[in-house]
């Protein structure tokens, strides 16, 4: 099972992917954990140890130049990257994790080649046939633009009960489908109790397949840089029903 968790900045998507991952990892299963948000904490939220030690591939400009073979304006549109999970992948138990980063423009100029090598590696890692992939992406929609996560088989969109968060939920729900994305799934994050759920519902005309309620342990595990899965049996037990219910809908 091949699953992209996105959603507004902020939301929770990280959490939300690390009780996931953990989940299939405790069921026994193979998991490829792929980090591609620009601000990446996900190896920290799993407690690989000496997470901050890990480099976003996208911040290995000398492997980035050599791979996109960028002289100028030109570039290589297919690099050569199949040797790179081999290099850069980490492994815990039965969780093997691999942190592309994202490009943050920020007056950079164009960045279309360094786009192509993480593009390449993103699609690359997706066709791994052995491993249930949970891929942690950017904020927003611009990723989708791009068409990067037409092939998964499920697209969550992680929301927060405030009109921002559900604004950006709806943009993704258009791009999503117009991927030919089957599942597109609302998963709702710091719920307070009923009325939020009602909010949601009203705004986006759906109820939330996997609902996960306001947690003081997991803020302060977030905190403190601990990984979130021990940190909340009742969130452990949300995200327990959440797997089940995708994997019922493949």
């Amino acid at each position: 099972m091949k699953v992209a968790v996105s959603g507004k900045g902020g939301v929770g998507k990280t959490t939300i992917a690390a009780f996931l991952i953990k989940v299939l990892a405790d069921r026994g299963r193979q998991v490829l954990a792929i980090d591609a948000d620009p601000s990446p904490h996900l190896a920290m939220a799993l407690g690989f140890q000496q997470a901050e030690r890990i480099r976003p591939i996208v911040e290995m400009r000398d492997l980035i130049q050599e791979r996109s073979e960028r002289c100028g304006s030109f570039y290589r549109l297919n690099p050569k990257v199949s040797d790179l999970p081999g290099r850069f992948m980490v492994q815990k138990g039965n969780i093997k994790l691999m942190v592309l980063g994202a490009i943050q423009q920020g007056g950079a100029g164009c960045a279309c080649a360094d786009n192509a090598v993480l593009r390449a590696l993103l699609n690359t890692l997706l066709l791994s046939p052995n491993e249930d992939i949970v891929l942690d992406m950017e904020a927003g929609v611009e990723h989708l633009g791009r068409g990067t996560i037409a092939s998964v088989d499920h697209l969550l969109i992680v929301i927060q009960p405030y009109r921002g968060s559900l604004e950006t939920a709806a943009k993704i729900q258009t791009l999503g489908r117009d991927l030919k994305i089957d599942h597109l799934e609302i998963v709702a994050n710091q719920v307070q109790g009923p009325k939020d759920l009602d909010y949601i519902e009203g705004y986006l005309g759906e109820r939330p397949i996997g609902v996960f309620f306001a947690s003081d342990e997991v803020r302060e595990a977030e905190r403190s840089g601990m990984p979130v899965y021990d940190s909340s049996p009742g969130l452990r037990s949300s995200a327990q029903d959440l797997l089940s219910l995708l994997e019922q809908t493949k």
